[in-house]
């Protein structure tokens, strides 16, 4: 009985050990999971090169006359596509100048596009490949406004012209503002981001698009990355987009006030006539304590709200105007050119 006893013990050790051999490791699956969406959005990632000109001035040695001397630019950065008939969101700066673009895409293929337009206060730009009659791969737009610190993300792009290159990161913090931009909502995270990733997307671990990478941290080391790059959230970077295959330009919504802050919270210190918010009736002196019940502190976080939303969307400001409290509901508006300059 024993020994019968102790055979049944040992067949059952020898028939688990192919079992839990058999089963993948937690690192294989997360692995496994990051190579996957790698796999299927890399064919939507294209590298972008640019011809552009500048001129050198130069001085006649025998006459000291003056004249300029036309210099060919070459330049690379990244872009995603994010609609199957050839329209790719990539960064102003990569195409700024540009008289001359080519995409060139993961197998080689290459094609000539157009820029259809770009918006400098975001470093957004769209283009469009001029092959109109070809199907292209294009992502799967996410959600950044859903995206939580800690979460995964994967860099896609070019750095230092090594083609289709992938990085992992986390979010590191949302909502960042680094001085560098008229506007700014980034998405910071420490996926390693390089000169020439520019342009390209910042995916979840489900393989959504959520963010642009656009901008590094060097704190003085020159053209390298020290674990800190910036994205410009998907959720602004779409409706710009959107804009400028519409329009050609971002039609920036627009309230029409002029804040500060002050001890006290966000004050308005001036309301434009015949805007939403003289309409509203918003006042200067009134104080801004929340948009839509989502408290704000700095006049950054009232602009970044109503940045968000597309022309036409409604918002709804708490205020507090001598100690009252009142909401009010506000309908953005295009903001008009001679108010570019507007705080808002």
């Amino acid at each position: 009985m024993k020994q019968s006893l102790l055979s049944f013990l040992m067949a059952g050790a020898l028939m688990a050990v192919p079992l839990r051999a058999a089963t993948p490791n937690a690192a294989r699956l997360f692995g496994d999971a990051i190579a996957d969406v790698v796999e299927k959005n890399m064919p939507a990632v294209v590298v972008i090169r640019t011809e552009s000109r500048q001129y050198r001035v130069a001085r006649d040695r025998f006459f000291g006359h003056m004249y300029r001397i036309p210099e060919r630019l070459a330049g690379q950065g990244s872009g995603v596509l994010f609609k199957k008939d050839g329209y790719i969101l990539t960064n102003n700066h990569v195409i700024d100048g540009a008289e001359k673009v080519e995409v060139v895409f993961d197998d080689g293929a290459k094609y000539p596009a157009t820029v259809v337009g770009k918006d400098v206060h975001t470093d957004l730009a769209v283009v469009k490949i001029e092959a109109t009659d070809k199907e292209f791969p294009a992502v799967e737009i996410g959600d950044s406004d859903t995206l939580r610190v800690g979460e995964f993300v994967i860099a896609l792009g070019s750095p230092f012209s090594l083609d289709s290159s992938a990085t992992l990161g986390i979010v590191s913090q949302k909502g960042r503002s680094i001085g560098l931009l008229p506007f700014e909502d980034f998405i910071q995270t420490d996926a390693a981001v390089n000169k020439g990733n520019s342009g390209g997307p910042l995916l979840d671990v489900d393989g959504r698009l959520v963010g642009i990478n656009t901008v590094i941290q060097t704190a003085g080391v020159s053209d390298g990355n020290i674990g800190i790059s910036f994205a410009v959230p998907v959720n602004l970077a779409m409706n710009v987009a959107e804009s400028i295959i519409r329009t050609g330009r971002w039609e920036r919504p627009w309230i029409g006030i002029l804040m500060r802050e002050v001890e006290d919270g966000v004050r308005i210190m001036d309301v434009v006539p015949d805007s939403p918010a003289q309409r509203a009736g918003l006042l200067a002196g009134d104080v801004i304590r929340a948009v839509d019940g989502q408290a704000v502190d700095a006049s950054a976080k009232v602009q970044r709200s109503i940045f968000r939303r597309k022309i036409g969307d409604p918002a709804t400001l708490t205020i507090d105007r001598n100690g009252a409290s009142l909401n009010l509901r506000i309908v953005t508006e295009t903001m008009p050119t001679p108010a570019l300059m507007l705080r808002e």
